[in-house]
């Protein structure tokens, strides 16, 4: 039995409980405390959970009261394991289970699977196939925070994490980039090499369930990684170390939620935790380490704060490249996204701490896309770390190549790439500052380079950067939606307040 049909066997499972309003995200959050116990089973790591906890035990468990034992075990797991990765997949249980009757049925269904094929080291894989599948479900929201694979893939297989490297993800999700890290540290090198010197994985989850599913994800992997259970813009991440290698896409959402405080490191605090995580990524960062972060539109051109923090970036790292992605890639309805790449400190030196960004190039993977979505997957997320896989993505291929292979950004690179039809777009090259006074043919190309210099003096330091704009957008450059005008104009609001109500505290203080 091939992993797929395992797969779509164990989803099948879900729709015994769907009568009862549960989501494939919780089904899954679920499926993290049944298959531990299953899976632990068939690969020999039994003996991490106490006799009468075990699958046999509940497998075996006869009569109306299933569901209490069951609950039972969620408990002792969660409370008297002595080993701590156990003890933090079961930390905080709740079950989505009301019956016994469905818990039973579920409980047969994976047995009956044939698991004896999957493998040892496929159990991850399954489990990870399931997390794919739990994306699509909207209702649960779930899906805006999942960053598709092959976008992940594309950003390891550019980022180059290595042996030895401590790589941290402070918005882990499930884990995805510290897995796929991993699985491309392992292609490279040989088990005795990774042995020797293995990688180091930190990560945070302020989601009690999406940690869970973390934990699990990693677990079968066979990560050591550390996922505190905290906020990333807290005091809760104080454990967490400078790293080599930061890779994260922070959940969309741009009001910063609660009422604790920033932690007091992030130089400009504000209400909008897109520009908070890029602050604690790029100061987590030791010298020479390499970041990948995927984040919306709005931190390229938001005023006020917003400028300070990318001209605070820019000084502290070299911003080497910006991939402007499609819209549709995530399952939240009409979001723009970006993947900036930097590393901290100069190309010619690491240490260096101002006037770090020369250069940044430009990829426009957006004008003139193909809608994606489910029916249409944006790349291919089959394609694994193998030398040949490198630039063979269907719609991320051409960028990887641009790209080069130095995962610093120091590659030599040349304007002048024309994918997905750029030459046949439309440009009124003196609508746009990007256009004016370049050579035709560079006007079309979706890869281009931008000064320093030309960012702060032209774009007033805002990161917005685009030119590949036909006549019709050209002309309607400004009239954006009246909602979108409202939830903008919102936002400049709640900043400007939020900036005020600092400036009172520290009158008040004065006083």
């Amino acid at each position: 039995m091939k992993q797929d049909n395992i797969i779509q066997k164990i989803w099948g499972l879900c729709n015994i409980l769907r009568g009862d309003g549960v989501t494939y995200y919780q089904y899954v959050s679920e499926l993290s405390y049944l298959l531990f116990l299953k899976i632990a089973q068939e690969n020999g790591s039994e003996k991490l959970i106490p006799k009468g906890y075990r699958w046999v035990d509940l497998e075996s468990y006869k009569g109306d009261r299933l569901l209490g034992f069951y609950q039972e075990m969620l408990t002792h797991l969660g409370a008297s394991v002595e080993n701590e990765v156990v003890k933090a997949i079961y930390a905080f249980p709740t079950t989505v289970f009301s019956h016994s009757e469905n818990l039973k049925a579920v409980i047969d269904g994976i047995s009956k699977i044939e698991w004896h094929q999957v493998g040892k080291d496929g159990f991850g894989d399954v489990y990870s196939g399931l997390i794919d599948k739990s994306a699509q479900d909207t209702r649960s929201g779930a899906g805006q925070y999942f960053t598709p694979r092959s976008l992940v893939n594309t950003i390891v297989r550019l980022i180059q994490p290595n042996l030895g490297e401590l790589i941290q993800d402070p918005a882990t999700g499930s884990g995805g980039f510290l897995v796929s890290a991993d699985s491309y540290i392992r292609n490279k090198y040989s088990r005795e090499k990774y042995k020797a010197n293995p990688p180091k994985y930190q990560g945070a989850e302020i989601e009690k369930n999406t940690r869970r599913i973390c934990l699990m994800n990693t677990f079968l992997h066979d990560l050591d990684a550390n996922i505190i259970y905290g906020d990333a813009l807290t005091d809760d991440v104080a454990d967490l170390a400078e790293a080599d290698v930061i890779i994260a896409n922070p959940p969309f959402g741009n009001k910063a939620g609660g009422l604790r405080p920033l932690r007091k490191d992030i130089p400009f605090p504000n209400t909008n935790k897109q520009l908070a995580f890029l602050q604690h990524i790029y100061l987590g960062l030791k010298a020479g380490g390499r970041a990948a972060v995927v984040l919306p539109d709005n931190v390229l051109f938001e005023s006020g704060t917003g400028t300070d923090v990318r001209r605070d970036l820019m000084n502290k790292c070299n911003l080497h490249t910006i991939l402007r992605l499609p819209t549709g890639i995530f399952y939240a309805q009409g979001v723009k996204t970006n993947v900036l790449f930097f590393t901290k400190g100069s190309v010619k030196n690491k240490y260096q701490e101002e006037n770090c960004t020369e250069n940044i190039w430009v990829y426009d993977l957006r004008t003139n896309m193909s809608s994606f979505g489910k029916r249409t997957p944006f790349g291919n997320s089959d394609i694994g770390f193998a030398p040949e896989d490198f630039g063979t993505d269907p719609h991320l291929g051409a960028f990887e190549r641009a790209f080069g292979e130095n995962p610093d950004g120091s590659s030599n690179r040349a304007e002048g790439e024309y994918s997905f039809g750029a030459q046949e777009i439309e440009v009124d090259r003196e609508a746009v500052e990007e256009n004016q006074g370049i050579d035709e043919r560079l006007v079309h190309s979706r890869w281009r380079s931008f000064s320093r210099e030309w960012i702060a003096n032209a774009k007033g330091d805002s990161l917005d950067i685009s030119w590949l704009k036909d006549k019709a957008s050209v002309d309607a450059i400004g009239l954006m939606e009246p909602s979108a005008l409202v939830r903008d104009a919102r936002e400049e609001l709640e900043a400007a307040l939020s900036e005020l109500d600092c400036l009172l505290v520290t009158l008040e203080g004065a006083e």
